[in-house]
């Protein structure tokens, strides 16, 4: 919780301390699908799109990375499970750390929310169950087309372990590359959340039924990592009100305080905080941000609350909801996605409270490197 004398006086521009990294202020570039590295190798492109968002003490978190060859679902994603990759992913974070702006890599497992195609040998994906994506959601192919998702091969409980293995392994990856940190997606329907909320998980071993149990996989992850690359190295992204993908459950807020729970525990036998904890609040829907009311608030106060750490939020933030999240003390740090893939000097822009290039999604997830990626204009060229 806020110290109650900060409250009013932080906004956007106020500096922060994330644990050992000092933050100038509380902007933060999100994780955002690109689909720009070729054969799930990052490209030039990357140096300049990483390089063009950071500014001093600012903080970035990358694109969903694959930690193994069987965790994308999407074209062109990048990984880090290579040694390639790692060497390529050293002159993004070289450029980022050039500019003073601090960098964590997002770990992406996408679980069932795959394809034959993006899967080594066409096999299936793995997921927490049988059961496949229904058919209101699809799959786009490499070639741009749609399909419905394919029925995933559950885990066998005795795979589980090498799966957090892959985790740890792309952690330690990721250090290597010279990332600041790690953050683990355990949102949006993809894999660990696949674990955690009771639309999906049918499981009847260790890993299904009880909040307990659902929680297991998601803090066997943190654990491993952790014991890699250290606590303060490590962020968990969660969105217990999302249900994208068919990623709905019983009861969000009662998931999202067993999992806040177990991290505080982790924490307190450790002896440190973890980096943070990132929340995707419920406004978020992909048309754009819709009416956030007083419920979904309380719901993310009451996590907010129950954190032990700094708490980071994402979903259909404005510069004006994010300055009254702050000043309110309801988050110590947001996550800005669609406005900073059009803006590249977003916190410029923030802090003139100039006008901002709008985003074209139908450029969001093509495989240009230029077009719809880097080529959005900055503030001092639109004015020349």
């Amino acid at each position: 919780m806020a110290d109650s004398s900060s409250i009013g006086l932080t906004d956007l521009f106020s500096p922060y301390k994330m644990g050992k990294f000092n933050l100038s202020h509380r902007v933060v570039l999100a994780p955002l699908t690109r689909c720009r590295a070729l054969n799930g190798v990052p490209q030039p492109a990357l140096v300049e799109y990483y390089s063009q968002r950071s500014t001093p003490g600012g903080f970035l978190i990358t694109e969903g990375t694959s930690p193994s060859d069987t965790s994308a679902g999407y074209a062109h994603v990048p990984g880090i499970y290579t040694d390639e990759q790692v060497e390529e992913w050293k002159k993004v974070v070289d450029a980022v750390h050039a500019k003073g702006a601090i960098i964590f890599c997002q770990l992406w497992h996408v679980g069932r929310a795959s394809h034959g195609v993006f899967q080594p040998g066409g096999g299936s994906p793995i997921s927490s169950t049988n059961k496949p994506i229904s058919e209101r959601w699809k799959v786009v192919l490499p070639d741009g087309s749609h399909h419905t998702y394919p029925q995933p091969r559950g885990l066998e409980t005795h795979e589980i372990p090498q799966i957090v293995e892959q985790y740890r392994r792309a952690a330690l990856n990721a250090i290597r590359a010279g990332f600041d940190g790690i953050e683990i997606h355990a949102a949006h329907g993809y894999l660990i959340d696949q674990f955690l909320k009771d639309g999906i998980n049918d499981r009847t071993d260790e890993y299904g039924g009880s909040l307990e149990n659902r929680c297991k996989f998601l803090i066997q992850v943190v654990q491993a990592v952790v014991e890699a690359i250290g606590t303060e190295r490590v962020a968990i992204r969660i969105s217990p009100a999302i249900d994208f993908q068919d990623a709905a459950d019983s009861d969000p807020i009662g998931l999202g305080l067993a999992v806040i729970e177990r991290l505080n525990k982790l924490q307190h036998n450790v002896g440190s905080k973890l980096a943070y904890l990132h929340v995707t609040q419920p406004r978020f829907v992909l048309q754009g941000p819709v009416e956030f009311d007083q419920d979904e608030a309380r719901f993310m106060r009451t996590l907010r609350n129950a954190y032990e750490g700094t708490f980071m939020a994402s979903g259909g933030f404005t510069r004006e909801l994010g300055m009254e999240a702050l000043g309110s003390g309801d988050v110590d740090l947001v996550s800005y996605g669609r406005s900073f893939i059009s803006n590249p000097d977003l916190v410029l822009r923030f802090k003139l409270n100039a006008p901002l290039n709008k985003y074209i999604r139908e450029t969001f997830y093509t495989h240009d490197p230029v077009v719809g990626y880097t080529d959005y204009p900055f503030l001092n060229e639109q004015s020349m």
